[in-house]
């Protein structure tokens, strides 16, 4: 991965420094408008480090321009692997980058409320004592292509835990926040496996291995909805359809697969009652059907709604878990 620039100012040192992990393609419409709302923030000390994957459009004169101009710590731009989002946002984990109290990832179309950093890290402090793993997620505010307010994404109302985790992201990676000690697992983990989405794997990985998870129910960002999106509404009925779709015809089926080869990968990174749940779901995905639905029942699995979790059930009915 080749790096095609680098800056560094001094930023402020108050509270630890935060390193922004954000992948870039074909960004130019929004990417003003995203890295003004981190220059923002009420956080002195930040340092940026981008991978594009190989965009055509200006995105790389605005990053350029953004690096010159940068005064809270570094900016980094770097060459992406050019193989999808996943991996693009890999790379940049387990990237070797200076060390950071705090790590968050970035998409390149949102808007970042001034607060966003400050409490993230408040909630991270008060969720995690000394040398613990933690990871912040929170709600998010939609909006659309012009920055008018659609709503807010679900509100989950279910504490964060490995057993729902295994079967649902309530994270997007556009508000999460990391301690150090919870990007070194993620980063270790990325050095020996890919994974569904970046987001949802920092979700697993952390819960499995026993760290504190904090789900803030107030927005700190905007998502904007948009025709370039590559996840976006989870509100509208078309959206649940599409959903109830993909489980029937096994997508969520197939990522289970992923998560939990991958999860075998770094069971040495799991607590014990995580790796056992990853041992004892794998084995019933594959068993009859009294089997599977034993199994979901005995180990707790679950999504954050009823209406989710029966879904849930109706895959391991129709043999799609």
């Amino acid at each position: 991965m080749g790096q095609m620039g680098s800056m560094h100012r001094q930023g402020g040192e108050i509270g630890g420094r935060l390193r922004v992990l954000m992948a870039t393609f074909q960004g130019e419409r929004f990417l003003d408008a995203q890295l003004a709302s981190i220059a923002n923030q009420d956080w002195p000390g930040i340092d940026v480090v981008v991978s594009d994957d190989g965009s055509t459009d200006g995105t790389i004169e605005i990053l350029k321009r953004w690096q010159g101009a940068w005064n809270k710590g570094t900016f980094d731009l770097r060459s992406g692997p050019r193989a999808g989002f996943v991996e693009n946002f890999r790379a940049l984990v387990v990237d070797p980058g200076a060390e950071a109290d705090f790590v968050a990832y970035a998409d390149q179309d949102d808007i970042w409320h001034s607060d966003k950093v400050s409490e993230a890290v408040a909630a991270l402090t008060r969720a995690a004592g000394p040398g613990a793993p933690a990871l912040y997620c929170s709600r998010t505010r939609l909006v659309d292509e012009t920055g008018r307010h659609l709503g807010t994404s679900p509100l989950f109302m279910r504490t964060p835990c490995f057993r729902n985790a295994v079967t649902q992201n309530i994270g997007g990676g556009n508000t999460m926040v990391m301690n150090r000690q919870a990007f070194t697992l993620v980063a270790e983990s990325a050095r020996r496996t890919s994974f569904v989405t970046h987001d949802w794997w920092t979700y697993i990985l952390v819960s499995g291995a026993g760290g504190a998870v904090v789900y803030d129910p107030v927005p700190h960002i905007d998502y904007r909805q948009h025709s370039g999106n590559l996840i976006g509404d989870n509100l509208s009925a078309r959206a649940r359809l599409r959903r109830l779709r993909m489980l029937i015809e096994g997508r969520f089926a197939d990522w289970n697969a992923i998560n939990l080869e991958a999860l075998a990968r770094c069971e040495d990174l799991l607590d014990a009652e995580a790796a056992g749940i990853v041992r004892r779901f794998s084995i019933a995905r594959n068993s009859a059907l009294p089997a599977r639905l034993r199994a979901l029942y005995d180990l707790g699995l679950h999504r954050q709604t009823t209406a989710s979790s029966l879904a849930l059930y109706l895959a391991a009915v129709i043999g799609k878990i």
